[in-house]
């Protein structure tokens, strides 16, 4: 069963908000998910525009994060944002900034406000003093989450990429091009995880290629010169839009659990025109081994998964294969032709999927369906926990691991299990603070506190 972010997941009881105009999923500032992009790369500057306040909490987060360089921003007031002034500014920041001694691209990011207000970053000039310049709006109010934010600019540099290969020759790979096609893969992962796609693809004859988004410009030439590429993460549309308009099919899903594997291979065999004889045997020389993975780390227990990475579908694939059951799925990204084979596998079991899942939403499931373990963010771990039921979060426990291969499969149980053997130490713990923290004990008093209510009251009066 799939539902729209119109509607409430069948199984949780609450009943769905109104849908105003602001009304979308609730992950953090999407220029994030743009911003972390484009400070992994090398030489490669980012200039935010935007309010104050947004850009300090989005250069804290960048830090947090492990950022190690510096971010630019471009102030403005009220007369040079209603003016203009704040477009000159900008163009004069990042005319300052384009020293190709130091730099390859330079990034201008319009958060909220500008973007609101029409600041035309697009009509930067394309190059300054031979570095390239991007302007691209991620406000909060018009792109979904992060991780589609990431894409955004990832398509926007395959788009420049694309056009300067079209026009001459352009550099290679620092490694030198590979003598083998080449998958390139959609989403960041694990970095175990392409090394495992790697070894998969070998049998085939292929090579596993550049992860997009990249981590320097001249990795965006090898990513589109390529003989297929994977939508591992389905919500990378507008790079799958730049693939097809170089003429590079996109294959959807990963190989996640035996099944997924077995028909990813099959699928990437079909885009790369690989014979099947050979497609059968990698397939023979993997799917043992993960279906041994599987077995011998099994997961007995109700997990629900929810998150706004994207991959929440592929983990709900790999928990289903690892013996768990799955009473529901949420993800704040959308439904997409690149996650349609996992939708559809996911249906056949009877699980119902979530698209543009809202907070909401994902509470609710939580508190209706009474999971051994619950997969989310940080309030939906937050809530499990206060109900004595164990949480992971699923950025950094379930997406800090491989997923891929028969790697994945032993890898996941061994976090799974640990957390779902936690539930008699939740128990004793909320035995131990029972009531502490709760109603009128919450907060700090000056005073000893008090019931709220008529004695309450009178107490009161009477000091």
């Amino acid at each position: 069963m799939v539902q729209e972010s119109s509607t409430r997941c069948a199984t949780a009881t609450a009943t769905a908000p109104s849908r105003g105009p602001h009304d979308q999923p609730q992950t953090m500032c999407p220029a994030f998910g743009a911003l972390r992009v484009g400070l992994r790369m090398r030489r490669t500057a980012m200039v935010l525009v935007g309010s104050g306040c947004c850009v300090y909490g989005l250069s804290f987060t960048a830090h947090f994060y492990g950022a190690r360089r510096s971010i630019g921003y471009v102030p403005f007031d009220s007369e040079s944002l209603v003016s203009g002034r704040l477009f000159e500014d900008a163009r004069e920041a990042v005319l300052k900034l384009a020293d190709p001694d130091k730099l390859d691209t330079i990034v201008a990011i319009n958060l909220c406000v500008p973007t609101a207000s029409g600041v035309p970053l697009r009509l930067l000039p394309k190059e300054l003093n031979g570095v390239r310049i991007l302007g691209i709006d991620v406000p909060g109010f018009g792109t979904p989450t992060h991780a589609e934010a990431k894409d955004v600019l990832a398509g926007a540099m395959l788009q420049y990429a694309r056009l300067e290969a079209e026009q001459g020759p352009v550099q290679a790979p620092r490694g030198g091009r590979s003598e083998r096609p080449t998958v390139t893969l959609l989403g960041e992962m694990f970095p175990a995880d392409p090394v495992g796609i790697g070894m998969m693809l070998d049998p085939l004859g292929l090579a596993v290629g550049p992860v997009v988004p990249t981590r320097e410009w001249r990795e965006l030439y090898a990513a589109l010169d390529c003989a297929a590429a994977a939508a591992i993460h389905p919500q990378y549309q507008a790079s799958a839009r730049e693939f097809a308009a170089a003429g590079r099919p996109v294959v959807g899903s990963a190989p996640v659990g035996r099944d997924g594997t077995a028909a990813w291979l099959d699928a990437i065999g079909q885009a790369c025109g690989i014979a099947q004889d050979q497609v059968d045997a990698a397939k023979n020389k993997f799917l043992p081994a993960i279906s041994g993975a599987l077995a011998a780390m099994p997961i007995k227990g109700r997990v629900i998964v929810s998150g706004y990475e994207g991959s929440e579908l592929l983990v709900a694939r790999l928990l289903i294969e690892s013996g768990a059951t799955v009473p529901y799925v949420g993800t704040a990204c959308p439904r997409t032709p690149w996650n349609e084979a996992d939708l559809a596998w996911l249906e056949e079991r009877g699980v119902p999927v979530q698209f543009r899942a809202s907070l909401e939403q994902d509470l609710a499931a939580v508190a209706s369906l009474e999971p051994d373990l619950a997969i989310g963010t940080t309030p939906v771990v937050q809530a499990a926990k206060e109900r004595q039921i164990p949480a992971l979060y699923f950025t950094n426990l379930i997406s800090a691991r491989p997923l891929m291969g028969p790697a994945g499969a032993g890898s996941l149980a061994q976090v799974i299990n640990a957390a779902l053997a936690n539930k008699e130490r939740f128990a004793t713990m909320r035995a131990f603070f029972a009531g502490v923290g709760e109603g009128e004990t919450s907060g700090v008093w000056p005073v000893m506190p008090f019931k709220r209510g008529t004695a309450g009251r009178a107490a009161v009066k009477s000091v």
